[in-house]
């Protein structure tokens, strides 16, 4: 696939060597503009709503971070280009989809293209479609503690599991069980089976997923109707399960 960027950088020269080395080396990507402070980076995003934005973090009128905050529910993948290494855990927590060092590695450079390929491709595979699974266990059962003793559950059965601070809301086809264990422990228990963690608060039965909708995260829609959001630091993970 053609992904389609734009690079937002302060420093001509800085522009000119990445835009020389995207055309050189990176195949299948398209540079639809370059923007030197924020304000003129919003613009471009709203106007062409890119797949990726190569993102320096200081520059004038703002930083990287002030644009992705006023961006937020952003369908891009931001590549952080930096000469700061102190960024990184901030860019992290961005959900940036990769984090290169100036001066740009090149090696580098195309595994963070090919990275947001791998993610684009499955989005666009899978968006607006009813979804087909990669092979997923789902046979099996798995108990709930009660006060009285458990309660035996098919694993097949669960819909999804939404964390409630120490406790799991189990969620069945017309029922709602809620269990005194955190979500970890539902997450590890359930190992092995089709269910993938999507966010922080939500566990969900992959079988049970029909449609896979496009955004910084996204969100899935479950065969009951249900949608539940996905972080972005969790997209990657949930696109893997599909093909």
């Amino acid at each position: 696939m053609e992904l389609q960027a734009i690079i937002v950088e302060d420093e001509a020269n800085s522009r000119e060597i990445l835009r020389n080395y995207i055309s050189k080396y990176c195949n299948g990507v398209k540079l639809l503009g370059e923007a030197a402070h924020i304000e003129e980076g919003i613009t471009l995003i709203n106007k062409y709503r890119p797949d990726v934005v190569f993102l320096d973090v200081e520059m004038p009128f703002g930083n990287a971070f002030d644009l992705l905050d006023k961006i937020p529910d952003r369908t891009f993948e931001a590549i952080f280009v930096t000469a700061y290494n102190q960024y990184a855990m901030d860019a992290l927590n961005h959900h940036a989809a990769y984090y290169l060092m100036k001066p740009i590695n090149i090696d580098e450079l195309i595994k963070a293209v090919d990275y947001v390929k791998a993610i684009k491709e499955k989005e666009n595979a899978l968006e607006g479609q009813v979804l087909k699974t990669a092979p997923l266990k789902t046979e099996g059962k798995i108990t709930l503690p009660q006060q009285d003793g458990f309660q035996v559950l098919d694993v097949g059965d669960i819909f999804f599991c939404k964390a409630d601070d120490n406790y799991t809301e189990i969620y069945l086809e017309h029922k709602k069980i809620l269990v005194s264990k955190t979500l970890k422990y539902f997450e590890e228990a359930l190992q092995g089976y089709a269910f993938a963690r999507i966010h922080k608060s939500y566990l969900v039965n992959v079988a049970e997923v029909v449609k896979y909708k496009k955004g910084k995260g996204g969100s899935v829609i479950l065969s009951n109707g249900k949608e539940l959001s996905v972080s972005a630091s969790k997209k990657a993970e949930l696109l893997s399960y599909f093909q």
